[in-house]
Order: structure tokens, then sequence, then C-alpha cells
């Protein structure tokens, strides 16, 4: 059986790549109305109606081929390793005169490509008018319109695809200035005997050499006769003298002057009013004074959303989930069977269960954000605020992503070029409010705050984040990462009308992972914690209650003094510790530790964990936000430390994050309980 064909798709970030990835493999990555999504490559499958299996890679967003940060490094290493017999190089047919720069490169590979002219709807709704006949004509290559997230195009797109690789078309290289191509001429018979150098990537390294691209410099030191080294810079420098600019330049003005020619000569306008009426949009949520008012607002709005809306939702959850535990217990025979379903599995995964509507609320409402091109002009409104504090403005997507979850978020801190802002961005993101924390947030906040204050309370604690988290980021940046930021360029996406599939299969996606870790994670640690707080027993006649004698009770004892200035008792001591596993534990421990503890004479009348909590001597609103606060800033979950240890380089920053979070947040949740105490007396 032939091996399957492998077709990369390249092109600019927020161009659409992953949308037709997902279209021709059914997959369902992540797509977002703002770059840098795409982090790593991602492999898919697709069979073509004559039974032929291409195997597709959706490489990251990239502008170039010289890699300036960590995902275009990647999306290069992918190309230059030929995995690919054909490129479809994607281009925003909105913003076709900025994305015919990376397709300059991209046929210099000696690769066959296909142009996917993507987002031709969004194109005449700008007005835009393209000739796609005289397109391909000046660019070579053929050339597919298509509409990436409504499929249209994609079966023609792989067809072109799968043509051109099979006939081995190789595209051919755009002519540049006189004086570069006589650079290059010059160049590439010294490089031609290079080992491993294929005879059509001659011209590529010759142009890289020419324009210095340091990697590529750095491998050709090893490779190359020292006495080619000696002469690529002659020419170089002879180059730069004779035109005053450094090379580098010169054929990156080339590469745009074509790219601005061809558009020229393909692109009509027949009308500038979307366009004025985005610029007037524009004018109010990027405006220096109103646009962070308005994000604030947007916030509000969204956790109001979620507690207004999913409050009675995850009530009504409650009441099911108290009813299937009252009538297990009525129906099963008292003893450690009935203790463990009731009190382990229905307390501890019922009790993560029944905040999904939350979950699902404020993902639809970041999907929404992402979709409609409002987060990136967010980040625009934050970039001033950013700088002061050291962080790149780049660094805005990686921590808004944190809101979902810390994984992927710091994963995403690939955009960010410079090293001192990567680590730094790495370090500040597990202080963004994931969804894992939500379900605390919520138990917590609907337990001890009238339904009114809900959102703002819940408000407090998203920004309190962000807050210590650029905090954090001057201290790190004056001490640990010292050196200037880099400046913020990021283009702004255009306002697009979500499409309601896109946003219910992101909502979706994310409540199905929720229900996957209840019932994997949540459920395991939840039958841990029942045996922790049921055995061993005590002797007959003990005074000392069950919960108390357990293990469980015994370790929440031995901490509770060092936890006891935050306010919490050893029920709480033990719940954050196996919050380290995955935040929403913090909820099911919490829910186990009450089942065993609470009285089951009455059967049938089970309290709600809500209910247990109020009726807590130890609890009440104080304890409650400064609980909050601690699982707010602590120790990010185990995957999450993981991704840092890999995206850092070392176990050391890990290590770091771990005591770094802990101490920052049992100093921080000491200090609202005691200075509360004080206030409230």
């Amino acid at each position: 059986m032939a091996d399957p064909l492998v077709i990369a798709f390249a092109g600019n970030p927020n161009s659409g790549k992953t949308s037709l990835f997902n279209a021709l493999t059914g997959a369902r990555q992540h797509v977002a109305n703002y770059p840098g999504v795409t982090v790593e490559v991602k492999h898919g499958r697709h069979v073509l109606t004559d039974g032929t299996e291409v195997r597709l890679l959706d490489l990251p967003g990239t502008y170039s081929l010289t890699a300036y940060s960590a995902e275009e490094r990647v999306a290069r290493e992918a190309l230059l390793e030929r995995q690919a017999v054909a490129i479809v190089c994607v281009i925003d047919a909105s913003n076709l005169e900025r994305n015919l720069y990376l397709l300059t490169q991209l046929v210099e590979l000696d690769i066959p490509v296909v142009v996917a002219l993507n987002m031709v709807d969004e194109a005449e709704r700008l007005g835009l008018v393209i000739d796609t006949r005289r397109l391909e004509k000046l660019v070579g290559v053929p050339v597919v319109p298509t509409v990436g997230r409504r499929g249209d195009g994609v079966t023609e797109l792989i067809e072109a695809a799968v043509k051109v690789a099979r006939e081995g078309r190789r595209p051919k290289p755009f002519s540049l200035s006189s004086h570069v191509e006589e650079a290059v001429a010059e160049i590439s018979p010294l490089v031609a005997n290079l080992d491993g150098l294929e005879p059509g990537r001659k011209r590529f390294l010759a142009l890289k050499l020419l324009e210095h691209d340091p990697e590529l410099v750095s491998g050709a030191h090893h490779r190359l006769p020292q006495e080619v080294l000696d002469r690529v810079e002659e020419v170089r420098a002879e180059l730069e003298e004779h035109l005053g600019e450094d090379p580098e330049i010169l054929v990156a003005d080339d590469r745009y002057g074509i790219a601005a020619g061809v558009a020229r000569e393909v692109v009509g306008r027949s009308t500038q009013g979307r366009a004025r009426t985005a610029e007037r949009v524009d004018s109010i949520l990027t405006n220096r004074v109103l646009g962070l008012p308005v994000l604030v607002l947007i916030m509000w709005g969204l956790f109001e959303g979620v507690f207004r809306i999913g409050g009675p939702l995850s009530e009504g959850i409650e009441v099911a989930f108290g009813w299937l535990g009252a009538t297990l217990s009525e129906s099963m025979a008292d003893g450690p069977l009935r203790s463990l379903v009731v009190d382990g599995v229905i307390s501890g995964v019922g009790g993560v269960l029944v905040f999904i509507p939350q979950v699902m609320l404020l993902f639809l409402g970041i999907a929404l954000m992402e979709d409609t091109g409002y987060l990136a002009r967010a980040a625009f409104v934050v970039d001033r605020i950013m700088h002061a504090f050291g962080l790149h403005g780049k660094s805005f997507i990686p921590m808004l992503l944190g809101f979902g979850c810390s994984v992927p978020a710091i994963m995403a801190t690939r955009v960010l070029s410079d090293p001192k802002d990567r680590l730094t961005t790495i370090l500040v993101v597990p202080w963004m409010s994931c969804s894992a924390r939500l379900p605390v947030y919520a138990l917590l906040i609907g337990a001890f705050f009238p339904a009114e204050r809900g959102g703002v309370v819940l408000l407090s604690l998203y920004f309190m984040g962000v807050v210590l988290a650029l905090v954090a980021a001057r201290l790190f940046r004056s001490t640990l990462f010292k050196g200037p930021s880099e400046p913020f360029v990021m283009e702004l996406p255009p306002y697009r009308m979500p499409t309601a599939r896109a946003v219910v299969v992101h909502m979706w996606e994310r409540a199905w992972l929720y229900v996957q870790k209840a019932g994997t994670t949540i459920l395991a640690m939840s039958l841990v914690m029942w045996a922790l707080s049921s055995y061993p027993k005590p002797p007959a006649g003990s005074e000392i209650s069950d919960l108390e004698y357990s293990i469980a009770g015994r370790a929440g004892k031995a901490i509770e003094p060092v936890m006891a200035p935050a306010g919490f008792d050893w029920k709480l001591s033990v719940a954050v510790i196996t919050g380290f596993a995955a935040k929403e534990v913090v909820v099911s421990s919490l829910s186990t530790i009450y089942g065993v503890g609470a009285d089951a004479a009455e059967v049938g009348e089970l309290p709600s964990l809500r209910e247990s909590l109020q009726a807590d001597p130890a609890m009440n609103p104080l304890v409650a936000y400064a609980f909050m606060v601690f699982v707010l800033l602590y120790i990010p979950c185990i995957p999450a430390v993981a991704v840092v240890a890999r995206e850092a380089g070392s176990w050391k920053w890990a290590g770091f994050l771990v005591l770094w979070t802990t101490g920052s947040a049992w100093a921080l949740a000491t200090l609202v309980y005691q200075v509360g105490r004080l206030v409230v007396g």
C-alpha cells in the first residue's frame, strides 16, 4: 500500500489555515479571530473520493521563512524537512498584499504550491473584487477561492494540491531586482556542493545567506568551507556598499514590491462602506480613554450572565444529584458500599458536574469575543498598561487563553520572540483564573454572597489575578529578566459575525472536556478522598468523629496550624492539597468530606454541599473569599507544571513556579483574612 501524500498548510497567522484543516479532516482544532492560536504542527487525515489517503499538516502561522519566534521556527522546520510533497499557501483574501509576501518565499522551496484564497466572503463584504484568474497567472500556481469556516471550496482545494503533488509541478521563483539576482547568482554555485542540499534548494539557501538568516548561517558555518563563507560575506558587503542598504532589507523590499504589484493588478474595490463602519467601532473599542472601561464592562456582563443565567440551571442539576443520592441511600443497605457510592461518587463527581452551565456560559462568552475580533482589540487596549509592567502586548493573548486553560495558554507564549518576554509570561499565566477554578468560585459565591453581587465578586477575582500577574511581571523583569521589551506589532483582524456552529462546537468541546475530567481525574480523586476520609475507623466508644479520626482528618489537623492564619480549618486545608491534581478536585474533595461527615441518620434529607458549608460555623463570607484568593494563586495543576518545565526548558522554572505561587497564595489569603477581620471586627 502506497504511503499517504503529505500536504502542509502554511500561511500568515489568522489567515484561516486551521478552519480549512478542520473542514478537510473533521477535526476540531481551536479556531479564533486573532493570531497565535496554532503554536505547534497539527496532524490530520483526509480521504479523496478515489480512495487516496492524504495526511495534512496544519503549521503555525508565520509571516516569513526567517523565523523570529518559536512557532515560526516550528513552521519553517516542518517545511525545510521536506515532510510535505505539496504546500497549500493559505492567503487572507481581505489582506492580499501582506499575505503574498510569504508566497514569494514558499515558491523558492522547490515544492509544489497551491494558493487557497481564503475568506473570499470577507473580501466581498469589504467591497474587494479579486480577479482570481489574473492572480493565478501572475503567481504561477493554482489559486482556489475558499471560505474555510463554511467549508466552501475545500474539495477543489485538496484536489488541486494532490494534482500538483502527483505531477511534481515545481513553481517558478519570482525574479528580484537585478543587483540582488546578481548576488544570488554568485552565491548559488558556492553552495551547490553542500552535502544533502537538493539542487532546487540552491537559490533558497543562497538568498538566506545573503539575508544573513541567523539560524541558517549558523548551520552553514559547520557545513561550508571557510573560503565559501568568506566569499559570501564579500558579496554581501559589496551589495550593501553599492546600494547603501543591508541585503536583508533589499531582499525584503523586493518581495514586498512583488506582493504590492500583484495586489494592484488583481484587486478592485466596489465600496468603502463596511470599512468605515469598522473604523467607527474601533474608534470606541480601542479608544485610549474609553477602551479599558468598555473592556471591564464587557467582562462584568459576561460574569453576571454566568451567575444570573447559570445559577438557576446549576441549582436544578444540584437538586437532581441530591435526589439521586437520597434515592440510592434509601435503596442501599447501610455500610461502606453505600457510603462509597453516595459520599464518594455522587457527592464527589456530582459536586463538580453541577457547574457545567457556568462553564459553558463562560466559554460561550469567550468564543463570541474571539470570533468577532474583539479579543485582539482588547490586546491593544491593555498594551500600554502591560508595557508599564514589563510585559509585551502580545502576552495578552496567552494570558487571555489562561481564562480557559493554563496548558494551551502557556504553549501560546511561543508567539513571543524575545526569551525574556516569553519566560516572564509563562510564569504569570497560571494566575489567570482558568475554567477549572470556576466551580470553586461558583460554589462559594453561591453559598455566601447575595445573587446580585455574584458577578462583582467573580470579576474581582479575575481582576485580582490580572493585577497580581502584572505586578509579578514587573518584579521579574526588574530582577530575573532585565532588559527592554520589544514593541508590540499585531494585526487587527476584521470584525466577523460568529457562526453558530463554531461557537457551539467551541462551547461543547470545553464542556465535554470538563465531563471527561469529572469521569476520570475527579472520579479517581473522589474515591481516594472517600477512602482517606472514611478510614481508619475510631475505636468503639470514642468521642472523636469518624471523619476527624480518618487519615484525611489527621492530615488536615496536622497542617491546620499553617493554614489557620488564612482562616482555613482542616477541611479546607485538605481540599487545597488535593487541588494540585486539578482545581475542580477542590470541590469534589469538599463534597466528599462534608458527605462523609454528614449525619446520615435521616436518609432522604441529605444536605447539599452549599447547605453543608453554610451550616459550618467555621465558614463565613470572609473565609470563603480568602479561600478563593488562595485557589486563584496557588500551585497550578500537574499538567500545567509539566508544560511550564517543557516550554521554559528546565524543571528549575517549574519548581520555582510551584514555590512562588504557593507562597504568594498563602501570603495574600492571610492578608485578606486578617485585614478583613480588622475591618469586620
